[in-house]
């Protein structure tokens, strides 16, 4: 008995599974009993269904505003296709990044990286400051290309440069600004440059050494689409399905109602 409240105790999947069962046995269980034994148990079932109905239809109405409760996936930057990773600034233009090739030939790398950066502002790529939350959200999503999807780079073997930003307005808007119902979105790309860095001994009890980037190899540059996810997903299904239950049941109930009175009419017709 023990060992049994034990692992009730300590499986989080054991204990969801009784919570839930427990919810429906007090909660919806207890209102049908004391609706049933009231009313009758037709009619206490479906004053049952239709309160769980309309509590659950509002709930699910809270998630969809405030994106909270039972979500879906998440906005996340995912690689873009056909090109993920640019090995070479001169092919930029071939991942369509930039409109034609910028690089000329015999520049080192540290001049094309300058030359690309200065062409990359110049149509219309922003440059996200160091403080910018999206810059480190892209950079995450980057290391995570750089180092698990395409074994590019081990940890600590590059250091990101800079981050570029375009795309993404949201449309239509009223007047200008008011974007309630803008539920229509431009592609979202995001650009990360990072460069390699000269391996540097580390010593015990020493804090790492600053990164120092290798002029002598090219930067790569990871490019990225903004998947939007679909996190009020669920809200939304759970609103507008038990929002038809709730509104099937006032319906059903509603005519209950007047098939009584008619009913109720007709009696007192043949009684008189």
């Amino acid at each position: 008995m023990s060992l049994a409240l034990l692992a009730v105790g300590w499986e989080p999947e054991i204990r969801g599974i009784l919570v839930v069962l427990i919810m429906a046995m007090c909660l919806i269980g207890g209102t049908y009993l004391l609706l049933a034994t009231n009313v009758g148990v037709r009619l206490g079932f479906m004053i049952t269904v239709a309160g769980l109905a309309g509590w659950m239809m509002l709930m699910a109405l809270v998630w969809w505003i405030y994106g909270i409760g039972l979500k879906g996936p998440e906005p996340t930057w995912k690689p873009a296709a056909p090109i993920t990773i640019v090995r070479d600034g001169s092919l930029l233009s071939s991942a369509e990044v930039v409109d034609a090739a910028i690089v000329t030939t015999g520049q080192s790398p540290m001049e094309a990286a300058a030359t690309i950066s200065s062409a990359l502002t110049a149509q219309k790529w922003i440059t996200l400051d160091e403080a910018d939350p999206r810059r480190g959200q892209a950079a995450a999503a980057s290391d995570d290309i750089l180092q698990n999807l395409t074994k590019e780079f081990a940890p600590g073997e590059y250091a990101t440069v800079a981050v570029y930003d375009r795309g993404g307005k949201r449309y239509p808007k009223i007047n200008g600004s008011l974007d309630f119902f803008a539920f229509l979105h431009e592609p979202h790309y995001s650009l990360v440059e990072v460069a390699p860095v000269i391996a540097q001994r580390t010593e015990p009890g020493r804090a790492p050494a600053r990164p120092i980037i290798d002029e002598t190899q090219p930067h790569r540059y990871v490019v990225m689409i903004r998947d939007l996810g679909a996190k009020r997903q669920p809200a939304i299904f759970i609103t507008f399905g038990a929002g038809l239950i709730f509104a099937l049941m006032c319906w059903l109930l509603h005519r209950r109602d007047q098939l009584v009175e008619v009913n109720r009419r007709a009696l007192n017709t043949a009684d008189a």
